[in-house]
């Protein structure tokens, strides 16, 4: 018989781990958690806030997240065309 979670859903809830805010805002995070990540005390971390949750970042993890995004985008190239596209229209 398999198992009733999808593969993906139970790799990503083998890192799951269980923080407490504390009353001036603060959270622990495990100590496994902080041995297997590396994070030592002092290191910076990002806070991402999204529709679908708060995600914690190292800054390492942070640039290397925006260049596999940006990778192979041109973004000026991209909002220059978008500029001449709106001028275009409000000449028309």
């Amino acid at each position: 018989m398999g198992t009733m979670f999808p593969e993906w859903y139970l790799q990503i809830m083998s890192g799951t781990y269980q923080a407490t805010v504390g009353d001036r805002g603060r959270i622990v995070l495990p100590a496994a958690l902080r041995e297997s990540a590396g994070l030592e005390a002092g290191t910076a971390l990002t806070v991402i806030e999204s529709e679908h949750g708060i995600v914690l970042l190292t800054r390492a993890q942070l640039r290397d997240w925006v260049r596999r995004d940006l990778q192979g985008l041109d973004l000026v190239t991209e909002l220059i065309a978008e500029r001449r596209e709106a001028a275009a229209s409000d000449v028309a």
